[in-house]
């Protein structure tokens, strides 16, 4: 491993928990929440774990950043239902490369793991060119959080 790598090594887990309520708009006529709706919860995952951590949306876009998703990964492992109750875990992943990764595991209120999934986020400006290093804000949030 070059020591580039080496200095991303590291055993500290970021994750966020993030509980919630199926709504009766995100389920189809079985009252069973529809695959495509589980982004979304990702999406809220995301969202709470950059509220949490001091990494959010607006954050990224105050530094002259945007994070477009360039990879989505769900599997299914049981259904949710309308007016269940469930929560997400959003774990940071860190790696060495400009992108930010999330995984993913909802729970009903059983505690039963009813999906997981991944997201890859890229760095671009705002005029949508890559950014192939790693933003200077993005290595001091790691600092503060203890990833380097």
């Amino acid at each position: 491993m070059n020591r580039r790598k080496e200095r991303f090594k590291t055993d500290k887990i970021l994750q966020h928990t993030e509980h919630f309520k199926v709504k009766f708009n995100e389920t189809d006529a079985l009252g069973i929440v529809w695959h495509g709706n589980y982004i979304g919860y990702f999406e809220d995952g995301r969202e709470a774990f950059g509220r949490h951590y001091g990494i959010s949306y607006k954050d990224i876009q105050q530094n002259g950043y945007a994070t477009p998703i360039v990879k989505v990964l769900s599997e299914h492992k049981k259904p949710l239902r309308y007016a269940d109750d469930a929560y997400i875990v959003t774990t940071y992943v860190d790696c060495a490369a400009a992108k930010m990764i999330f995984n993913f595991e909802i729970y009903n209120s059983q505690d039963e793991l009813v999906c997981t999934g991944e997201t890859v986020q890229v760095f671009t400006d705002f005029d949508n060119n890559l950014i192939l290093s790693i933003p200077p804000f993005l290595e001091e949030w790691k600092k503060k959080v203890g990833m380097l």
